[in-house]
């Protein structure tokens, strides 16, 4: 589920017991709008990461590592100014509601005792990470809120702190039997589970109709009058037995899928797992998701950069190509300048066309030439030559200029195959790099060397009989595996289409294993959801990259081809643990 109150509640619990008499080491800016803050409590270091991006805010510990911008934001700059060897002194939830306030004590100017706020508000888009002072006045927060974007309160440096406007519901920790009837009883009618997200706090929707499977045994039941003791009973209980158990609920590969703070009975529980914390399980489940999302928003500029590119490049091909169809008549353009030639004093000045014989046809039949009666005869004939001049001048350029064309569309189209098949932001860079180094894209360093980027590695499976498969997922990549693979190995890749270089790491893989990474190929290129794929494999002392080709670019020779189905499915089970 998102992070509701509930599981907000159940972190703040959590961070409690764990951070404990901890001091804050390091303060970083990984993002806009995500903070980690490293702590040192019970003889450990916590990284506690905290975010308010629009669609994953949210609080938890992390074990995962991010890299700070090399110049750190104002915000970080107070943050680390603030609370860098202040204390932990403990967080707490504002009711039910997504609002977490962590209270720190440090230093201040003077050398005396201060406490500072860190609120992070979790609210969709409106989600921020807000510093306020001892006075109870911010000093920065992550998003600016001017009176343009809120007329319900703004949050600028400066202001007082002033809380989110409070729901008119039901706080379900404090909440008696009586308290539920009277909320519920003006909903007879509707959905229970809607009913029970209109007046408890700190409900997601996954968790209103969990509640209603509790109560009712149907998480689409309805909420009638003869229902509304029972459930106002059930919820009197739910919530005060209701224990922190940290769950993860996956799907049917066993990826995270869900995250709760307490086992869903109307789920099935094989596919639910119990973690050690709540913050082991957010990781677990948001590294993955906050990754995709990240190298998405990061691959947007690019993708749209090679769209237009292609687009732009496929228009100079349509031109080209009405150039050499116009050109093909710049034989018959020179042979009316000849026959004109030929007979030119059988033609008046003046004369509006010309009735001359084709020499160059058999029987030497009469053929009509059409001339401008502005110009002699002569020039007639002259006009006629330049213009077959240019035309041949046109299909020569053309010809060269269409190749050099459709090598850069092939390469544009394998960029962006290669910007679906990055999983980290270092493969994208990689990309970006490229891109600059061919001329295609603005180097926006301005002059700075430029940063080096970690070699990013490539996916690699294992067949069924314990053979190891490498996949390139860019050109870097593609130029590095097969460089780098020996001569009697086997390389492959889908035929005519853009697509990922493959290495099977053998001298004589079995045939099951030569399948098995021909639909490896297939699956990461252009063809995946095609039902069959055709792929060339050879060894790979018969796979030459030209002098000056474009990274990725190879020719090779003494192939077979495979015509194979891409499986998904088989990509996910051949790939190592």
């Amino acid at each position: 589920m998102p992070m509701d109150g509930l599981t907000l509640g159940a972190m703040a619990r959590e961070l409690n017991h764990m951070l404990e008499g901890g001091r804050v080491d390091r303060v970083q800016q990984t993002e806009r709008d995500e903070l980690i803050l490293t702590l040192r409590a019970q003889g450990k270091n916590h990284k506690l990461l905290l975010s308010s991006s629009p669609n994953h805010a949210r609080v938890h510990l992390t074990a995962a590592t991010k890299k700070s911008p090399d110049t750190p934001p104002m915000f970080c700059m107070l943050l680390r100014k603030f609370l860098v060897n202040s204390r932990f002194m403990g967080v707490s939830q504002t009711g039910a509601d997504r609002v977490l306030t962590f209270r720190f004590e440090g230093l201040d100017d003077f050398g005396d005792t201060a406490e500072r706020r860190l609120i992070v508000e979790i609210m969709g888009r409106h989600s921020n990470l807000i510093l306020v002072g001892p006075d109870g006045r911010i000093l920065e927060s992550a998003r600016h809120v001017t009176q343009e974007i809120s007329r319900v309160r703004e949050v600028l440096p400066g202001l007082p702190y002033e809380a989110p406007p409070a729901q008119d519901k039901l706080n379900p920790y404090l909440a008696g039997e009586e308290d539920y009837v009277r909320a519920l009883a003006p909903l007879i009618g509707q959905r229970l589970d809607k009913a029970l997200g209109q007046s408890v706090s700190g409900l997601s929707a996954q968790a209103a109709r969990e509640l209603a499977f509790r109560i009712a045994g149907s998480e689409s039941a309805a909420l009638s009058s003869d229902l509304i003791a029972a459930a106002a009973k059930k919820l009197r209980d739910i919530f005060a037995r209701l224990e922190d158990v940290p769950t993860l609920l996956t799907d049917e590969d066993g990826a995270p899928l869900d995250v709760t703070s307490f086992p869903y009975l109307s789920r099935d529980p094989s596919r639910q797992a119990t973690c050690p914390t709540l913050s082991a399980a957010m990781d677990a489940y948001y590294t993955q998701r906050d990754q995709k999302e990240r190298i998405h928003q990061r691959a947007h500029s690019l993708r749209k950069f090679l769209q237009n590119a292609l687009e732009r490049d496929e228009k100079k091909l349509a031109i080209q190509r009405q150039t050499l169809l116009d050109a093909q008549n710049m034989d018959q353009v020179r042979k009316m300048g000849d026959l004109i030639t030929s007979s030119i004093h059988l033609i008046p000045r003046g004369a509006k066309k010309a009735v001359v014989p084709d020499y160059f046809s058999e029987g030497m039949p009469e053929i009509e030439i059409p001339l401008n009666p502005a110009l002699s005869p002569a020039a007639n004939a002259q006009k006629f030559y330049k213009q077959y001049n240019k035309l041949k001048a046109a299909s020569d350029l053309v010809l060269d200029q269409m190749a050099a064309n459709e090598e850069e569309i092939a390469y544009l189209e394998g960029q962006l195959e290669n910007l679906e098949l990055c999983t980290t932001i270092d493969e994208l860079a990689e990309i970006r790099q490229e891109l600059v180094r061919q001329g295609l894209l603005r180097d926006v360093s301005k002059g700075k060397k430029a940063a080096k980027i970690p070699e990013s590695k490539p996916h690699r499976f294992v067949s069924d009989t314990g053979i190891e498969i490498y996949v390139g997922k860019n050109n870097v990549q593609n130029d590095r595996l097969t460089g780098a693979a020996l001569g009697e190995e086997t390389w492959l890749h889908a035929k005519d289409m853009p697509g990922s270089h493959v290495i099977v790491k053998s001298l004589s893989p079995d045939a099951g294993t030569l399948v098995q990474a021909a639909q490896l190929a297939a699956y990461f290129s252009k063809g995946r959801q095609a039902d069959k794929v055709p792929v060339d494999y050879t060894l790979r002392k018969y796979v030459k990259k030209p002098g000056g080709a474009k990274p990725g670019f190879v020719i090779y020779t003494h192939q077979q081809t495979l015509y194979v189905t891409p499986d998904e499915k088989l990509v996910k089970r051949l790939t190592p643990a």
